[in-house]
């Protein structure tokens, strides 16, 4: 079996389609997992996935590259609070219909649910968080991190919301109360309509530029109008305008 019958397995088997990523990089990978493991080839490796539960759990979760962070870079979470927000809210001043798009272990939207109980009372915050990988979608219902993950975000959430476990922080169930965790392919699966705000940051880099701009097409129809796609600092929309966005600030694209 060569990579491209290996790519159709994995396709018939995950429904991630390995042509959306970026060949070398993700060959790569893949080929230093299948030696890690001590398998021949592709062909071995797909067999022995099939029959063992655990191996294919890791193999989906090493396809899908989750680094992830509280607060990762605060300076643009400081701009979603005090310009991209207020914005949002003078058409839904109540509550925000929020997707967390490739949400990873759950830092993300939960950082969104801090920053949004400055503004809201909790039970108002409603943040839909999605990712490909039933294994960290598994890690962040349970909401366990290590000191590391937490070290960008402001002092007082840490205080308020969490609860230190030995060497580990433990979210409380209030906040997790506020997000909906839900498996979901960028690739493959319907997604949601009206959201006032759409988060996906650095999941887009792994993507060929065919791939991105389905993704971002795709996001425009998630949107209502005016709302905001806000991305990754290494994922500047170039071609925005084609797509019918407007840039608003680094970062955030408002649909035209």
């Amino acid at each position: 079996m060569d990579y491209e019958q290996f790519k159709k397995r994995v396709f018939e088997l995950t429904s991630i389609d390995l042509n959306a990523y970026k060949e070398r990089q993700m060959k790569r990978r893949i080929d230093s997992l299948i030696a890690k493991n001590g398998y021949k080839g592709y062909d071995e490796y797909v067999r022995e996935i099939q029959k063992k539960g655990k191996l294919f759990e890791e193999f989906v979760n090493y396809l899908t590259i989750n680094v992830s962070e509280f607060y990762r870079n605060p300076v643009q979470w400081s701009v979603l609070e005090k310009e991209i927000v207020p914005y949002l809210r003078e058409e839904s001043p109540n509550s925000l219909k929020i997707w967390s798009a490739a949400c990873s272990t759950g830092d993300e939207p939960y950082s969104l649910a801090m920053m949004l109980s400055r503004i809201f009372p909790l039970n108002k915050i409603r943040i839909t968080a999605t990712d490909i990988d039933k294994q960290v979608l598994e890690k962040a219902k349970v909401g366990l991190y290590n000191e590391k993950s937490l070290a960008g975000l402001p002092k007082e959430f840490v205080s308020k919301y969490f609860e230190k476990i030995g060497s580990s922080y433990k979210i409380c169930d209030d906040i997790k109360r506020c997000v909906e965790f839900k498996q979901h392919n960028l690739l493959k699966d319907t997604y949601p309509s009206n959201m006032d705000l759409i988060v996906c940051r650095n999941v887009l880099i792994y993507f060929t530029e065919e791939a991105k701009e389905e993704i971002y097409k795709k996001f425009h129809g998630a949107l209502r109008k005016g709302g905001i796609l806000f991305v990754g600092s290494t994922e500047q929309m170039i071609q925005y305008r084609q797509l019918n966005y407007a840039s608003m600030k680094s970062f955030f694209y408002k649909k035209l």
